[in-house]
């Protein structure tokens, strides 16, 4: 479409007649502000790509030595992990599986405690309970890990599963590291989800209620499936969460690689491994070094994979009102 149009004048008779002179659309003066904030705006689309980038690769060429020396199929079969020993074994599946444990006892608590929190402020709460005990559930969110970390060691551990339940559990167990990780998480859960069921239209409900419906009923039928791509976004971003901490399983997991069979014994996780052996003093390009990398890419690829299926089950129940 032409950026410019004829202005009109009188014509003879009175009316208007096209006039030779073009009028353009465009602003006389540059605006030198928006180009400036454009610029902006593209150099901080470029620094997130290009941090990505550069993560990967600085993740993939030490992984790649280090496959030259250990293959593929050992790395991810094998059930030893004892790459600083004596006797070196580098099968990843003892990390994998205290990785697994942790997060799946955080999501045992935090799915139903972040969803029946969500749930009582989004539908029952009155405007001022929702006011302070959101923000106090949030700041959850705020505490430092190590915090949790010295909660799960010194208190979760000894005193709560030791002391008033008699489970038999070490200073460190995957259970106590769990535990303490659902509770970190239980905000994601609560604040995502909860806005999500607030944003599902109040005819929804009133609809229900029409048709004799309690609340609860409501609820459970109504808001609950069309909020269900919010609710399923929050799960999946606490899971990211969850695989992702490093401090709570450093501290309250153990140091000990192995096959975690139970919850009550001492495990050590990816991200565990990685901070523990990132502060120890492996000489910067052997084999012992580059396990950091073949683990972080590991977990690089694990957390991928969940978020491109969550990717896809959002846009699958994606509700649009």
């Amino acid at each position: 479409m032409s950026t410019t149009m004829q202005s009109a004048g009188p014509s003879r008779q009175g009316g208007l007649r096209p006039s030779s002179a073009p009028v353009t659309l465009r602003s006389a003066n540059p605006r030198y502000g928006e180009k400036v904030l454009l610029g902006f705006l593209m150099l901080a689309a470029a620094v997130s790509i290009l941090t990505t980038v550069g993560i990967v690769l600085s993740l993939i060429f030490p992984a790649i030595a280090f496959f030259r020396e250990v293959s593929i199929g050992e790395f991810l079969t094998s059930t030893s992990w004892t790459p600083r020993f004596a006797d070196k074994n580098y099968g990843v599946l003892p990390l994998i599986t205290g990785t697994a444990w942790t997060t799946a006892i955080a999501l045992a608590v935090a799915i139903p405690l972040g969803l029946g929190a969500a749930i009582y402020l989004s539908e029952y709460a009155t405007p001022r309970v929702r006011k302070i005990f959101k923000p106090v559930l949030e700041l959850l969110a705020g505490v430092p890990s190590v915090v949790y970390g010295l909660f799960a060691v010194a208190f979760v551990g000894p005193v709560i599963l030791k002391g008033w339940f008699g489970i038999g559990v070490g200073t460190y167990s995957v259970l106590a590291a769990g535990l303490v990780l659902g509770i970190m998480i239980i905000p994601t859960v609560a604040s995502l989800a909860e806005d999500a069921m607030t944003a599902v239209p109040r005819s929804l409900r009133e609809a229900s209620y029409g048709l004799g419906s309690n609340r609860m009923r409501t609820v459970l039928r109504v808001v609950f499936p069309a909020a269900i791509s919010g609710i399923a976004a929050s799960i999946v971003l606490a899971l990211s969460r969850a695989v992702g901490e490093t401090m709570i399983v450093a501290m309250g997991a153990g140091s000990q690689a192995r096959m975690v069979a139970a919850p009550t014994e001492e495990g050590q996780t990816m991200t565990g491994f990685i901070a523990a052996a990132a502060l120890g003093d492996s000489v910067q390009g052997t084999t012992d070094y580059n396990t950091l990398f073949a683990v972080g890419l590991t977990l690089f690829v694990i957390t991928l994979l969940i978020n491109l299926v969550s990717i896809k089950l959002v846009n699958r129940f994606r509700e649009v009102y």
